[in-house]
């Protein structure tokens, strides 16, 4: 149970990203076709009041669940758990991970594969600030 709570949300959509990669062709892909594929229709929703159309794409999906595991692996990270060390370590491997791919691999030089990083980064970070900063309150209280 402990390796569940520990495994970092926002690897989901980086796995989601991947996955896209690899059906477009593998890792050594170009950035334009990865854009293409990421760019592709899902849906629409009519607007009720302006009458106009919302087309979505495979990206705002993408986005949309990496805001989603961002908001739920900032609140898991205010948890004071044992398991909150191994969830910081997770992170950082995913973002190195990232970063990795991201600089070296050609389908990842795309503007939602750096968003997703980016997030990647934010909730490391931030998941680091709120461990120290209850730390320290912790630590007040007790004297």
């Amino acid at each position: 149970m402990s390796i569940l709570r520990s495994f970092p949300l926002l690897a989901i959509p980086v796995i989601i990203y991947n996955l896209l990669v690899m059906g477009t062709g593998g890792f050594s892909t170009a950035s334009s076709t990865v854009s293409t594929s990421l760019r592709s229709p899902v849906g629409q929703i009519p607007m009720p009041a302006s009458g106009g159309q919302w087309l979505f794409q495979t990206s705002d999906i993408i986005l949309l669940v990496a805001l989603i595991a961002l908001f739920f692996g900032v609140i898991a990270s205010s948890r004071s758990a044992n398991d909150v060390l191994a969830k910081h370590v997770l992170n950082m491997f995913l973002f190195i991970a990232c970063l990795v791919e991201f600089l070296l691999l050609r389908a990842f030089a795309t503007s939602t594969f750096f968003l997703l990083t980016a997030m990647v980064l934010m909730e490391t970070v931030a998941g680091f600030i709120i461990t120290s900063v209850s730390a320290r309150k912790d630590i007040e209280m007790a004297h």
